[in-house]
């Protein structure tokens, strides 16, 4: 069994799985059914929530709902800085939850015009991907 070794907030939240679990992530994140490899929000969301499955649901609606408050602000922007403060906030966001292609996508917004369109769809693309809309 590989070992893969963890930071010690990490290790700490997984410590009430006992030591089968508690230094093999890949082996946490198959027994976890509310996470998928490879999606970094579920995964650090799983570890936090453990087994509450409606915890795990409610914070992941949270983090939808926010991140997508502010891509409506972004698109409402018609100033430097309310595109900035928008862009900003969906950058702390997505760190927040190490979700490493929305703070990209944030990265770009902070380096584009207020309102620019493309940033605007590559932002809404990722977060369909994440919660589809309708």
């Amino acid at each position: 069994m590989a070992m893969i070794f963890l930071p010690p907030a990490m290790s700490a939240c997984l410590s009430h799985l006992g030591p089968p679990l508690k230094g093999n992530l890949t082996s946490f994140l198959y027994s976890s059914a509310m996470a998928y490899l490879g999606d970094a929000i579920d995964a650090h969301l799983a570890a936090a929530t453990g087994d509450d499955a409606e915890l795990f649901r409610e914070l992941r609606a949270a983090f939808v709902e926010s991140a997508r408050r502010q891509l409506d602000l972004l698109g409402r922007s018609r100033c430097d800085g309310n595109w900035e403060m928008a862009a900003m906030r969906l950058k702390s966001l997505a760190a927040t939850f190490h979700a490493e292609e929305l703070i990209v996508l944030a990265d770009q917004a902070l380096n584009s015009a207020p309102g620019e369109p493309a940033v605007l769809r590559r932002i809404a693309a990722a977060l369909d991907s994440i919660e589809p809309t309708g």
